[in-house]
């Protein structure tokens, strides 16, 4: 299977932490817009958008954006990163995304996940105590409605169907449904066992500590007795690409300060300083951060480390200038993927 190459973003919308220039969210989504369609040009095989009910982050309707993205677009394909299952409807799910699907001529993904952060169980009305049983019964939810039209069901946490039509339906017939983890191996056996492709995130620290997890996806995957040709494991980390490690590091040090300083707040965690991001942009650390040989490097060693089949750059971590995201897109699709594949010894 040829290497897949995507970036993903979470529509980061804070004010610049160097000029305290806040853009209108308009701007910001139309910024979004031309991002995507650079990558689609440049050739990059995944654009994906995470979703998220905070104001630091305007992405709450994934599936709208990436439609908008569609009409924009030609070969890309599109997905969230993640849809949070456990606080929504599947039956909506479902539906945006076959929607989205029809919309784009069949480049639809959903990757699914229990969300990283909190705000939509009590916006939506769920009970954080039933975190995970509710992402396991929306989940199964969700693949029994991607099987066929006719839906029976009848679940703790969701509603009752009998015998209903669940429409659209999608140009790809079986709507590719991703798993996201973030590190747990329940998840990880859960993933594999369904026979689903799995998104792990490697967000912190040494990537090394990661491969565990990876080594007991592709052993239950075998031992479920999934074929080996479906396989698909992807890795998403955050980075940064620009014309030389120093610029890449000067200009989302302060970013990364700001936006990691203020979850790192919200969940309990020490503060935020310059020895512990130079430790993540190091050769050792999870931050892809750098010129384009630095970052195809540390790419190709997690290829060694974890053998996956898919990489995704979450580039933007806090405001960014979006010239400089433009600019980050191009060397990555232009430089980064080429070194890569070739480090990898993969032809392009």
């Amino acid at each position: 299977m040829r290497l897949e190459f995507g970036i993903y973003t979470f529509v980061d919308h804070t004010p610049d932490p160097v000029t305290g220039e806040h853009i209108p969210a308009e701007q910001r989504h139309r910024n979004l817009l031309e991002e995507a369609e650079l990558a689609d040009r440049l050739g990059l095989e995944v654009f994906a958008i995470g979703e998220h009910h905070r104001p630091d982050f305007i992405a709450s309707a994934p599936a709208v954006l990436l439609a908008a993205i569609a009409a924009r677009t030609n070969r890309i394909r599109l997905s969230s990163a993640v849809s949070v299952l456990s606080s929504d409807d599947p039956v909506r799910v479902f539906q945006q995304f076959a929607t989205l699907d029809l919309v784009s001529g069949g480049r639809a993904e959903i990757m699914a996940g229990r969300g990283s952060f909190t705000e939509s169980f009590p916006l939506f009305g769920y009970d954080l105590a039933d975190y995970d049983a509710l992402f396991t019964e929306k989940l199964g939810m969700l693949l029994e409605i991607r099987k066929g039209e006719r839906l029976n069901w009848k679940g703790k946490h969701t509603q009752k169907v009998e015998d209903r039509g669940i429409y659209p339906r999608p140009v790809q017939g079986l709507l590719p449904v991703w798993i996201a983890v973030g590190g747990t191996p329940e998840s990880v056996v859960r993933a594999a066992t369904l026979g689903l492709p799995m998104t792990l995130a490697i967000i912190g620290g040494e990537p090394a500590r990661f491969q565990p997890f990876t080594d007991l996806y592709r052993e239950t995957w075998k031992q479920a007795g999934h074929s080996e040709s479906d396989f698909q494991l992807a890795i998403g980390s955050h980075g940064f690409i620009a014309d030389s490690t120093e610029e890449a590091a000067e200009l989302i040090w302060p970013r990364y300060q700001m936006m990691m300083g203020r979850i790192g707040r919200e969940r309990g965690w020490g503060p935020v300083g310059r020895p512990q991001f130079e430790f993540e942009i190091a050769p050792s650390g999870a931050m892809l951060l750098g010129d384009p040989e630095t970052v195809a490097r540390k790419i190709a060693r997690e290829h060694h480390l974890f053998g996956f089949t898919r990489f995704s750059l979450q580039f933007s971590v806090g405001s960014v200038p979006h010239e400089k995201m433009l600019r980050c897109i191009e060397l990555y699709a232009t430089q980064v993927v080429p070194r890569v594949r070739a480090l990898v010894g993969e032809a392009s």
